[in-house]
């Protein structure tokens, strides 16, 4: 069951996570220099908790962030898109990508995407 929508860019595919995004997401939050402005390294079972979070942001915001799939390897490389918990100074679209795609584009990719829809889809007038 889909708990929000896809969107396609060029280069990417921004969707809601899945629990077969579990081992890279690990991999991910296991890198130093990628969680350095993260939060730190987070083993596995505060990875779960990042996961259901965002997760359950889409059921009960109606947004969060996506997982970002490479079109053409289909991996997961990050996590990017719409966000504003519960006592957020405001609404923001934030990232974070393995740094095997570091230097390639795919923030400003995404997060071009990821505004449009916050806009025209959410109806922001502020990101």
């Amino acid at each position: 069951m889909a708990i929000g929508p896809t969107i396609e860019t060029e280069r990417l595919l921004l969707r809601p996570p899945r629990a077969e995004d579990i081992p890279a997401w690990n991999a991910f939050h296991a890198d130093e220099d990628v969680m350095r402005h993260l939060g730190g390294v987070q083993g596995p079972e505060l990875t779960w908790r990042s996961i259901c979070t965002m997760t359950g942001a889409w059921t009960i915001e109606g947004f969060s962030m996506f997982s970002v799939i490479e079109k053409s390897t289909g991996e997961w490389v990050g996590r990017l898109g719409p966000w504003r918990p519960n006592g957020w100074p405001g609404t923001e679209i934030g990232w974070g990508l393995v740094r095997s795609s570091w230097g390639r584009g795919y923030a400003t990719e995404g997060a071009t995407a990821a505004m449009d829809y916050a806009v025209d889809i959410l109806g922001w007038s502020e990101v």
